[in-house]
């Protein structure tokens, strides 16, 4: 992480609180696509695409080699993935259950 002078009128808590809140302002797909173009370059939004698309094969136990060769995405980024999933803070596992539910909800929709 880089290191910074932090403004003392804006503590590195407050902002980050100020982002996530921003985040779950956010009512569909669209409008947070729209936000993560303006945030994030093209390399930064290519890289949490990247993650986020090998999440779904980690937790079917797909190995790192099949995963790299359906995904082209790297084993060093595979593996910090999984570490993540293992050893993180519940984020990924909390995203990929919620986004299980709403496919499995929308696939009960479809067939209704």
């Amino acid at each position: 992480m880089k290191r910074r002078s932090i403004d003392p009128e804006t503590p590195a808590e407050s902002a980050s609180l100020s982002l996530y809140e921003a985040l779950l302002s956010l009512k569909n797909a669209d409008e947070m696509g729209a936000f993560l173009c303006d945030l994030c370059t093209p390399a930064e939004l290519e890289v949490l695409v990247d993650r986020w698309r090998v999440v779904p094969f980690l937790l079917e136990g797909v190995s790192y080699r099949e995963i790299h060769e359906r995904t082209a995405v790297s084993i060093t980024t595979i593996g910090r993935v999984a570490r993540y999933l293992n050893q993180g803070s519940g984020g990924y596992l909390a995203a990929a259950a919620r986004a299980a539910r709403r496919q499995s909800t929308a696939a009960r929709k479809a067939r209704a």
